[in-house]
């Protein structure tokens, strides 16, 4: 019987956050930051009026809008890489399926 230490556990979450991350790079960026710039938009045309001008406070709520949307594709891609990760590592390591050879009616 072997035992695993906690950093080979962590091991293929990590490796999954990772590719996950560059994921999100490749895939994601551009699209979440168009995306949160419209939500940021939105979001000031409902507070300061429809046709929004172009003042210091409604263009810190569309950069808001951008980080917020950013960061939360980011973190939806980490997350699920991580846990992509960790299946890929539960089925590789198995978790105590191992057999011993002829071993079927030990007493």
């Amino acid at each position: 019987m072997t035992t695993t230490t906690k950093l080979e556990k962590k091991t293929f979450p990590l490796v999954g956050a990772g590719v996950g991350l560059v994921a999100f790079l490749a895939v994601g960026l551009l699209p979440s930051l168009l995306y949160g710039g419209y939500a940021g938009v939105l979001l000031a045309s409902g507070v300061f009026g429809a046709p929004v001008g172009a003042s210091f406070a409604v263009r810190a709520l569309i950069v808001f809008g951008m980080v917020l949307g950013v960061t939360s594709v980011a973190a939806l891609f980490a997350v699920a890489g991580a846990a992509a990760g960790a299946v890929v590592g539960a089925l590789t390591r198995g978790h105590g399926t191992h057999h011993e050879a002829g071993g079927a009616g030990k007493v």
